[in-house]
């Protein structure tokens, strides 16, 4: 009788141990856990922790609610100003409810990636080339809108979405690059114009000093000279004032002949 009851207990322990392991679940920190009994949802989704279950009767599932980083594929678009570029993107989403996670969506991780991939090739369509070059953190909030409408439904949440990489063709490159430089270009063309002016102002200022003081000129004359002297060269170069070669040239010229006028006559009487 004893050891049938022993046989007996021993046989009751060890069901209890098989139904407990088979019944026991742990759910991690970043995960809950979501109970269906004979297919059906449970209301109640269970927190991290060790957790039990129905053997053979519920299922759990675990749905991480860390936030996910998924990049984009790059898409092929023609931009509204008709030009052909190549656009990849990277999303960051998470989980924040775990039953809509496994129920309203077959694959969450699969629908958003499609989704962002729809609403990117959209993007390029909707926008310019200058857009997609400067103007990304508005389009990453347009593309951010896009895609978390839908996913609201899904029980998943978009943080963020960056826009990564623009590819444009080769030919359009050497073309930004040939604007890039005119531009430079003409803006070094109006800074020299602009020197120039002020060295004319500069310029007639230092004239019309010299003007009133002569001695000025044959001053910044002896500067000149000296300047070019330092330079060590065998050749010395010594400019003239144009007034000293106007001076000369008159030297130069033959004086007028004097006007001789009628002898004068001599009366008297003889």
């Amino acid at each position: 009788m004893v050891e049938a009851l022993v046989t007996a207990g021993v046989a009751v322990a060890s069901a209890g141990v098989v139904y407990v392991m088979a019944a026991a679940r742990v759910v991690n920190q970043y995960e809950r856990g979501v109970v269906f009994r004979l297919g059906r949802l449970k209301s109640s989704v269970r927190g991290p922790g060790f957790t039990m279950i129905v053997p053979f009767v519920d299922r759990l599932r675990k749905v991480n609610l860390q936030i996910v980083t998924m990049p984009v594929p790059a898409q092929d678009g023609i931009t509204r100003d008709n030009v052909t570029v190549r656009v990849d993107a990277v999303i960051y989403f998470k989980v924040v409810d775990a039953a809509d996670a496994v129920v309203q969506v077959e694959d969450y991780r699969f629908a958003v990636s499609q989704m962002a991939q729809t609403s990117l090739r959209s993007i390029i369509g909707k926008s310019d080339l200058d857009d997609l070059l400067s103007n990304r953190e508005k389009l990453n909030q347009g593309l951010e809108l896009m895609i978390d409408s839908p996913a609201i439904g899904w029980g998943v949440q978009i943080d963020r979405v960056e826009i990564k990489d623009v590819s444009l063709p080769e030919a359009m490159k050497r073309s930004m690059a040939r604007q890039a430089e005119a531009d430079r270009e003409r803006r070094a063309r109006v800074i020299n114009a602009d020197a120039e002016l002020q060295a004319s102002k500069k310029l007639a200022e230092a004239a019309g000093v010299m003007a009133e003081q002569p001695a000025a000129l044959q001053l910044r004359l002896l500067q000149t000279v000296v300047a070019v002297a330092a330079e060590k060269n065998s050749t010395l170069v010594l400019p003239f004032p144009v007034e000293l070669l106007r001076f000369l040239e008159r030297a130069q010229q033959p004086l007028p002949p004097k006007e001789t006028g009628p002898a004068p006559t001599k009366t008297g009487q003889d």
